[in-house]
């Protein structure tokens, strides 16, 4: 009776071609791909340019000059013309400048907010890959179930007009077997397009169409949180979420901002020195405009300070003052609502995983006893004690029952890694012990249909 009622199944899978590319594969092709990740560390090495040029302004400044003049002075007393040259160079040092130091701590502190932002978009990229990756795998279980659940409401149907044709049982039976029968194959058709929509949305990540796919193994271990303390998570939460790093450097580059408004009403003081020569030619001595003028080069040396206090600046200052105060304000509640929600989502995952563990030991004993009542079941509708509405219900939850605990599997996964990413340590090391449990070998959904153990020890 087993082989009779999986053999509709298996032979579904049979034609399914062999899973090849790895969850490792997948990620390197996103990661040259995706335009999120570039964008990321594009903005990430712009902050840092940005950087260096608030630092520039705290540094010397160093700069050649050349002025050429041809000159010609005609009046009452004098009639000539003579040629001048200016060159040399000149060097400007800030020696006090409030402001631009405090715009540079803000530059370095929005490098750090970019750098947090970056990394971020790096471990979100690992999320989505894993996610749209096993969202594949969980569209083709989804599609495994649906055909074997069409294909034996069919063979019950299909026995059900036999049944009346001799008389052995009412017509209402038929048209329930054939109801049931036109439901499983519109839920085909509609797991068969979310099987290309999941790969569509895999295709976006990698720009490629991923016609196999590595499956996991079904000896992979569900193992529960380590700690398994919702507080020790939390606390690592608070301490290393890329989130909470980037809100708390935006916030520090606005307190320094504010810094960088006050600094307004100080005095700015400059060290300045020059060195130059001037070449003369062309002057007629008896006609000079300056009769200290004539022919030749004239060397110049000048060093000094220049202090500039700022007494009315039309209010800019102020106004600007009380804007950036807001903005600190703005950044501090930013901080405060990104730490909640981590908190929360930390906490939440963490229970999420735990229940997934559950949920996927208590489906695996339900595979079982599905099983079992669909075999007694249609034993019983042999027999006549069981009537055509009891087996396509047992039908239906016998499938059910296998999509569901593959579900709980992947939900395991996805979940494991969003804890991980809350945590803020999710890494690409992730990724590589995942995918150790990954196999082209390995059997798909129909593999539970199958498992002789599942009926001995159903936590294995």
């Amino acid at each position: 009776m087993k082989k009779q009622l999986l053999s509709g199944l298996i032979g579904l899978m049979a034609a399914q071609p062999a899973l090849s590319m790895d969850l490792v594969e997948t990620y390197e092709k996103a990661l040259s791909y995706d335009s999120g990740i570039a964008a990321a560390r594009a903005s990430f090495e712009a902050q840092q340019a940005a950087s260096d040029v608030s630092q520039s302004a705290l540094l010397p400044q160093i700069g050649a000059f050349g002025e050429g003049n041809y000159i010609d002075v005609d009046g009452p007393n004098q009639d000539t013309s003579y040629r001048e040259l200016n060159y040399g160079v000149q060097l400007t040092q800030p020696l006090f400048r409030a402001d631009a130091w405090f715009r540079y701590d803000a530059s370095k502190f929005q490098t750090e907010s970019a750098r947090a932002e970056y990394n971020l978009a790096q471990q979100q990229l690992i999320l989505d890959v894993a996610t749209a990756y096993f969202n594949v795998l969980r569209a083709r279980d989804t599609v495994t179930t649906a055909r074997a659940t069409e294909a034996a409401i069919q063979r019950q149907y299909e026995q059900a007009q036999e049944r009346f044709d001799v008389g052995l049982i009412a017509i209402t039976e038929v048209y329930e077997a054939r109801a049931s029968y036109d439901d499983s194959k519109s839920q085909r058709i509609a797991a068969e397009n979310q099987l290309n929509v999941a790969r569509e949305q895999l295709a976006r990540l990698t720009g490629e169409y991923a016609e196999e796919l590595d499956n996991l193994r079904q000896n992979f271990p569900l193992g529960r949180p380590d700690p398994m303390d919702p507080s020790a998570w939390e606390a690592t939460a608070l301490e290393q979420n890329w989130s909470i790093q980037s809100a708390l450097y935006e916030l520090n580059a606005n307190e320094a901002g504010l810094r960088e408004a006050k600094a307004g009403h100080y005095p700015t003081v400059d060290l300045n020195a020059s060195y130059g020569k001037t070449d003369l030619s062309g002057i007629d001595a008896a006609n000079a405009p300056i009769t200290s003028q004539q022919d030749g080069t004239t060397t110049r040396g000048t060093i000094g300070l220049t202090l500039n206090v700022p007494l009315y600046s039309g209010g800019g200052t102020q106004a600007g003052v009380r804007q950036q105060r807001s903005l600190v304000t703005v950044a501090e509640q930013s901080l405060n609502t990104v730490r909640r929600d981590v908190r929360v989502t930390t906490r939440s995952l963490f229970l999420t995983v735990n229940n997934n563990v559950e949920t996927a030991s208590a489906l695996e004993q339900t595979i079982v006893s599905r099983r079992s009542a669909l075999d007694a079941t249609r034993a019983g509708y042999e027999v006549g004690t069981r009537n055509i509405v009891e087996v396509l219900d047992a039908e239906r939850a016998y499938y059910v029952a296998l999509r569901d605990y593959a579900n709980a599997r992947y939900d395991y996964v996805i979940n494991s890694l969003q804890l991980k990413q809350a945590a803020g340590t999710l890494s690409p090391q992730d990724l590589i012990e995942l995918n150790n449990w990954l196999s082209a070998a390995a059997p798909g959904i129909e593999a539970l249909a199958n498992e002789e153990e599942t009926l001995d020890d159903p936590t294995q």
